[in-house]
């Protein structure tokens, strides 16, 4: 039973070095994904009605302050860390040859344009004044 469990989970890199510093930050971003995406629900579904959340809503209220631009974003960066590291797993240990490579470079460039994109939309929309 034992030998079950513990091989259908990854194992910690021995080696160290770059492979077990991304095995220990997909666990922090799985724990603060857990934490951020729970406060994200509670706030849009629980304490604001979800019938008045429009695009103007986000630009006039939520994204009219620092705190929840700078949340929104934090939660963005986890997301992207965490799925684009577990995509990169699943490359490396099923391919092989030049086709990993060149799966890992479009990974990591996709990656980038995505991290681009995401910080440029959440802090430089424009403030829409209220009223």
């Amino acid at each position: 039973m034992t030998a079950l469990r513990s091989s259908s989970r990854r194992a910690r890199p021995e080696s160290g070095g770059f492979e077990l510093a991304i095995w220990y930050l997909m666990r922090l971003t799985g724990v603060a994904l857990f934490v951020l995406a729970l406060t994200h629900y509670l706030i849009l579904h629980v304490l604001y009605d979800p019938a008045h959340q429009t695009a103007d809503w986000i630009a006039e209220v939520r994204w009219s302050s620092l705190f929840w631009r700078a949340f929104d974003w934090t939660l963005l960066m986890m997301v992207l860390f965490h799925s684009f590291m577990g995509v990169r797993v699943v490359v490396a240990d099923y391919v092989r040859g030049g086709l990993r490579t060149a799966l890992l470079m479009g990974l990591y460039l996709l990656a980038i344009v995505l991290f681009v994109l995401g910080t440029s939309v959440v802090m430089t929309l424009d403030v829409v004044p209220k009223g």
